[in-house]
């Protein structure tokens, strides 16, 4: 993909931010968090993007190679039949306030009413897309809903979105969870199962798009800050590179169009 954009001598001056171990500043920074997206894999093989909420202190940080993450899934998210030991996990946590974030890959064990990540792979991210002015999410969980296809009220959802978490998985790399921002209405809702959303400039690295290079299946979670819903999608995705695709969206270096195969809602 580096190869592909041209920016791989960028990309190899930024990667060096990679490290397996979480620097002070980080650990200080998840500590205080309200809120994580986790990246998982089902006995399918799909992929998903779940929500983990709890008050400062619910990722607690013993070393600088382990998050414990003292949350469950809401009832119904896919998360916790994918929580299991050994199994692959990817983190993302968002200040919003802030525009701050830092991406955590590695593999889980059980705790004792938590969920223990050793680190791979802990990295931050530029601030671009981060839309400031969202509140802390607040989950409202009352009742799950699955389904194939995208109701209206869903469709609506989306289009008006204007943040978005992606998970993807590489065989090799494991699983990653990622950000996307962009204007309201940058996620375009062609019918009830395929959309269509802008690749916009970003660090140069490209984990995510790497990833659906070789492993199209991903999730995406949308949040609801007004009501504490959330709405995530398993399916596939593939990255478009042709102008006619990119001219459809100011602004964009690539289009992806992900194909659902599955809905999960989460809400009142």
């Amino acid at each position: 993909m580096q190869a592909q954009a041209g920016v791989q001598i960028e990309a190899s001056r930024i990667s060096k931010m990679l490290r397996p171990t979480i620097p002070p500043i980080a650990q200080n920074f998840l500590r205080n968090q309200q809120m994580v997206i986790a990246s998982t894999i089902d006995a399918d093989g799909n992929v998903w993007a779940s929500l983990l909420t709890g008050e400062p202190g619910f990722l607690a940080v013993p070393d600088e190679q382990i998050v414990e993450i003292h949350a469950t899934p809401a009832p119904g998210d896919p998360l916790a039949e994918n929580i299991h030991e050994g199994a692959t996990i990817g983190l993302i946590a968002v200040e919003f306030a802030t525009r701050r974030r830092i991406r955590i890959n590695g593999s889980m064990e059980m705790g004792q009413g938590s969920i223990i990540v050793h680190t791979d792979q802990v990295f931050s991210n530029c601030h671009k897309y981060i839309h400031a002015e969202h509140e802390p999410f607040k989950q409202r969980i009352a009742q799950a809903k699955r389904a194939g296809l995208l109701t209206e009220g869903q469709r609506r959802w989306i289009e008006s979105a204007d943040t978005f978490f992606i998970a993807s998985y590489h065989v090799d790399g494991g699983a990653d969870a990622s950000h996307r921002g962009g204007p309201s209405g940058f996620v375009r809702v062609e019918d009830e199962t395929r959309l269509l959303f802008p690749d916009y400039s970003g660090n140069r690295m490209f984990q995510t798009l790497g990833n659906l290079s070789v492993n199209p299946r991903a999730g995406l979670l949308f949040l609801d800050f007004e009501r504490g819903g959330t709405l995530q999608l398993t399916g596939k995705a593939r990255i478009h590179w042709d102008e006619k695709h990119r001219a459809a969206f100011a602004g964009a270096e690539r289009v992806i169009e992900y194909n659902i195969d599955e809905v999960v809602e989460i809400g009142e």
